[in-house]
């Protein structure tokens, strides 16, 4: 580990200013090509949602790849949101305690994997950079102290918890959805707010497996009973069940798992080739367990797989039943392995020859979860999974509590709770 002199004071000025005058929409994103698995997560747990309570002991836990393979001068900083997104109309000096940039001193280079990469790694909030204000935030990584040298984005939250929240998983009396989705049902207790006018002060939003792509917002309470927020409301926290995830073990690339059908792998090629996928929406629900989506970086022969990890070329094959392509639809892998964007780079091309959807993904070591969706042409609004929908199937499901005063600058996050909507361990269902 390294450790190098902050910047002066001028220059942090000068960042706040050009933070200050961006209004545009801020979405996570990478925006250079040669960074590969950008983590930000839960101290510990790659599955973790990566929330902060304030004041509190718990830390967030960034990882990357640089792929260039060399060192390079990474910096961070923190950049207040509000309720949707957009940055807040305060300066980094309301809502950092301390210094607003951070070098990324921990690096290393990749050793035992073929592949050559640098990892650099973060713990944060640091001790002498703190955020003081609850909301969302978003961790803006760059070069050589140069706000204007973006490299990539990620979301996360500073909770200061002022409510404490029970919910529970339920099946809809809907009759069309009774048996294909489920509904969450929750109750907020709020202590030292007032609740007079909580149904204009107080937003919620519900991620399901800690996606943000079909997250549902703008909930407002059903009813308001003392200092207790209901929402009980049958047309509201409605989610399709899915099917539990579909697998790849990329954990060993000498050792194929039950998903490879063959490989390649030496310092001249490394390739895995997957056995073909279908459309599993006609199969009938079996319970397998998952990470919800996810990815673990984990390998079977290394020490530390962020450093010790490699990569390979992963060649992913789908195959609709009468080998027909869709008639006018894309298709593209999902789930955080692509932080569920569905862009080019994700997308599957139709190969006349075999009769399947063919793509090639550059993948390091782990265990991933992942899915298909196709996408309509005319309108990319319509999209759909190609899995089916079952209410037994587990998910985990993530309420986040939002409250802003009148007198508020931005919205304050003061309470999450995370459920799952099943805890045993089903067979078959019929």
């Amino acid at each position: 580990m390294k450790t190098y002199p902050k910047l002066i004071l001028i220059s942090a000025l000068l960042f706040c200013l050009n933070i200050f005058y961006s209004q545009a929409q801020i979405v996570e994103k990478i925006y250079q090509p040669y960074i590969k698995t950008a983590q930000l997560f839960e101290y510990g747990n790659q599955q973790g949602l990566p929330v902060y309570q304030l004041n509190s002991s718990n830390r967030l836990e960034l990882e990357f790849d640089d792929m260039d393979a060399r060192y390079k001068n990474y910096y961070y900083t923190y950049i207040l949101c509000d309720y949707n997104w957009q940055q807040a109309n305060l300066s980094a000096f309301d809502y950092i305690k301390g210094f607003t940039q951070n070098r990324i001193s921990t690096y290393r280079y990749s050793s035992i994997a073929y592949t050559q990469y640098t990892h650099y790694q973060a713990f944060f909030p640091e001790q002498n950079s703190m955020p003081y204000r609850s909301g969302n935030y978003l961790l803006l990584v760059y070069l050589d102290g140069d706000t204007s040298k973006k490299v990539f984005t990620k979301q996360f939250m500073v909770l200061d918890q002022k409510a404490n929240i029970g919910a529970s998983v339920v099946q809809p009396f809907t009759p069309q959805l009774f048996s294909t989705h489920q509904r969450i049902k929750f109750t907020a207790s709020l202590k030292d707010l007032n609740t007079f006018s909580a149904a204009q002060q107080v937003k919620a939003v519900i991620l399901q497996n800690n996606r943000w792509d079909n997250n549902q917002r703008d909930i407002a309470p059903t009813f308001v009973r003392g200092n207790s927020l209901v929402y009980d409301n049958e047309s509201i926290g409605v989610f399709p069940g899915g099917k539990e995830w579909r697998w790849l073990d990329l954990r060993s690339f000498r050792l194929l798992s039950d998903r490879v059908d063959s490989g390649v792998y030496n310092k001249k090629e490394a390739s895995m080739f997957l056995k073909t996928d279908i459309d599993r929406s006609g199969e009938r629900y079996v319970y397998v367990p998952d990470y919800n989506g996810m990815y673990n970086i984990t390998t079977f022969e290394s020490i530390n797989p962020f450093w010790q990890g490699d990569y390979a070329n992963i060649h992913f094959y789908f195959n609709r039943a009468d080998g027909s392509p869709f008639a006018n639809e894309d298709l593209y892998l999902a789930g955080a392995i692509s932080n569920y964007e569905l862009n080019d780079q994700w997308k599957l091309k139709y190969n006349p020859e075999n009769g399947k959807y063919v793509g090639t993904f550059n993948l390091k070591q782990g265990y991933y979860n992942y899915t298909y969706i196709t996408v309509d042409k005319s309108n990319p609004a319509i999209k759909k999974e190609l899995e089916g929908n079952y209410w037994e199937t587990e998910n985990s499901y993530t309420i986040l509590l939002y409250y802003k005063s009148f007198s508020d600058r931005n919205d304050q996050l003061i309470g999450v709770s995370t459920i799952n909507s099943r805890n045993d361990k089903p067979g078959f269902s019929f």
